[in-house]
């Protein structure tokens, strides 16, 4: 075989294995047999990549169509991107190696807006022009997907095209369209722009004229094009139970992130957290059944050789057939030495039996999110638990065996006093209190609390989607309380960096305004901005006074009338619940979540999940 220059890079930096392919599962067909090449970009490295559940389901969806080859393609670490710009080598994908500019279709996973400098670096790699306006019929078409698209303003106008909702079967639909327009000459790509726009969906950029106001709001949102739709609406599976969901998974070289069997028992969230996007999103909560997940869970054990299977959902304790599901993976696991891990349970709704159940063959620690100190707090984002329920669980753990705890909290929330933040100090003494209350003889050594706090950051299609963000100097001086009131040696605080929140929120609410700000930030030298090592805050500073930004405007409170830059998508949930739901927060009030009794949010208008139960 020959010696590649790819092989020569490859001596020069650290896990290699991150840009080899050819691990086992990984799909290999032949490029010149296939009516469409697709490259499934992560903008981040390979062990966060490999770890994404989205990726795992549509590389399999694209794969499983005979006229359709999806490739991986991730962002390289700093050391290979070097060698590679050193060398003149283009991005590449992973199957077949080939440079991206050889693919028909781009598609960006946007689970977090930190990534979207990574985006632009890796269109610079590859050597496409970063404006849709500028690439013509001979370059990739480049879309979009996941969370942040349902406002992905601040880079919309690099984008042909965003896929709202969830997209096993939009993907597909966009493929076929795309063979359509390829067989037909690809003379023009506002013809396959205009097809794919009339689907359930489909949002394209540059279908749409915005508008500013003298004070910077925006004025209007407007369609250009005869086939643009006022509002586009995200697309969900309606019958959970029979959405796609792989039998096989690849197996990387090395570790990742998520190293293990991943069953999504559920998508959508009955809670009603106000500040969580991903929770109102997702709506409506449907089901996967037991029977289908104890059927995959097999599947993928024996495809993949793992050792640890992780139920996936936003909130597990929430899956109305946990007892049996457990049950019956632990015939499983128990006599295969497999490991289950059930992450984003309840603080009130879990059991010790459940718990023992699941940690039969090893024994982790446990994450419990109260999210604030204060009772008037937590009936403020409508958490809907007490401090007796945080109390009672931890006492169960201790009891149980358990001495790694850690809880999770949020600060710079609307609203919030000093006593809500000393609360989160207070709260966190009182769970150690419950490990102490136990006899000396009955507990287990040495207890170890973590009390962790992240910034609030406002965010779209949410109840606190109008709400000021805290200024750093207010996180800071909320995190220096904290640090003063926990004393305890055996609880340790932990905080996130204001610095990397400041740039997540002017993102998340951010409007197409921002672009020139992002691509001189990318130019300097900005890219892996979640990561503390590769964050330049002081050149993101500079890029937005370069480029006449108030960075601080985008963080301010908005009022209910006012124009938002995600206007014109329609999540299934109405402005008016929100209000609503914004309106109770200021007076504490809490909502029941979806199974105790409809709030009206509009969800039933999909038919589907609890909303038809």
């Amino acid at each position: 075989m020959p010696y590649t220059e790819k092989d020569k890079i490859l001596m020069n930096v650290q896990k290699p294995t991150r840009y080899t392919g050819g691990e086992l599962n990984s799909v290999k067909k032949d490029k010149n047999a296939v009516d469409c090449r697709f490259g499934f970009c992560f903008p981040d490295v390979y062990e966060i990549a490999m770890s994404n559940l989205g990726m795992k389901i549509l590389y399999h969806v694209l794969n499983e169509r005979p006229d359709t080859y999806c490739e991986r393609v991730f962002a390289p670490w700093v050391d290979m991107e070097a060698e590679m710009r050193k060398r003149g080598m283009k991005l590449f994908a992973l199957e077949t190696g080939d440079e991206v500019t050889d693919f028909d279709i781009l598609g960006f996973t946007l689970g977090y807006e930190l990534s979207y400098s990574n985006v632009l670096n890796m269109l610079d790699l590859a050597g496409i022009p970063l404006l849709e306006k500028d690439r013509d019929e001979n370059f990739p078409i480049i879309c979009g997907g996941g969370l942040c698209a349902y406002n992905a303003e601040p880079i919309a106008e690099i984008f042909d095209f965003f896929m709202l909702g969830e997209g096993e079967e939009s993907i597909c639909q966009i493929t076929e369209e795309y063979i359509k327009w390829k067989k037909d000459g690809k003379k023009c790509k506002k013809d396959y722009l205009r097809a794919i726009a009339r689907l359930d969906g489909i949002y394209v950029p540059s279908f749409y004229d915005v508008e500013y106001n003298d004070d910077n709001t925006i004025k209007s949102i407007t369609p250009n094009e005869e086939c643009a739709k006022p509002k586009i609406r995200k697309t969900i599976m309606k019958d959970f139970d029979k959405a796609y969901a792989p039998e096989t998974l690849i197996v990387p070289f090395g570790e990742v992130v998520h190293d293990r069997v991943m069953l999504e028992v559920f998508r959508g969230c009955i809670r009603g957290c106000r500040f969580c996007e991903a929770g109102y999103a997702y709506r409506p909560k449907r089901e996967r059944s037991e029977k289908k997940l104890s059927y995959l869970a097999d599947k993928l054990l024996c495809a993949s050789g793992y050792d640890e299977i992780s139920l996936s959902s936003l909130s597990t304790s929430d899956y109305s057939q946990l007892p049996e599901l457990t049950d019956n993976l632990l015939k499983i696991t128990e006599e295969k030495k497999i490991g289950l891990s059930l992450p984003s349970l309840r603080i009130d709704n879990f059991s010790l039996e459940l718990m023992d159940k699941v940690q039969k063959v090893r024994k982790s620690g446990i994450t419990f999110a109260p999210e604030a100190g204060t009772q008037r707090m937590r009936d403020v984002i409508n958490k809907n638990i007490t401090e007796e329920d945080v109390l009672a669980s931890s006492k169960m753990l201790f009891e149980g065996g358990w001495t790694n705890v850690k809880l999770y909290f949020m600060i710079g929330l609307p609203s919030e006093t000093e006593d809500d933040i000393l609360g989160i100090a207070d709260l966190s003494q009182k769970v150690l209190g419950e490990y102490f209350s136990i006899p000396k003889e009955k507990r287990a050594k040495n207890i170890n609390i973590t009390t962790s706090t992240s910034s609030f950051v406002p965010k779209p299609f949410t109840a606190f989607q109008w709400a000021k963000q805290d200024s750093r100097a207010d996180i800071v001086k909320k995190q220096d309380i904290l640090k003063k009131a926990i004393t305890q040696k055996q609880i340790r605080y932990i905080w996130h960096d204001n610095k990397t929140s400041y740039l997540e929120g002017v993102f998340a609410r951010g409007d197409r305004r921002l672009l020139p700000a992002i691509a001189e930030a990318v130019k300097n030298g900005c890219k892996f901005d979640s990561w503390d090592e590769q964050f330049k805050f002081d050149e993101w500073l500079k890029a937005f006074k370069k480029c006449g930004i108030d960075a601080d405007w985008y963080l301010r409170e908005r009022s209910y009338d006012e124009i938002l830059p995600w206007e014109h998508i329609d999540i299934g949930i109405t402005k008016e619940f929100f209000v609503r739901e914004n309106e109770k927060a200021k007076r504490a009030q809490t909502t029941p979540n979806c199974s105790e009794k409809c709030s009206g949010c509009g969800m039933k208008s999909f038919g589907a999940g609890v909303c038809c139960e």
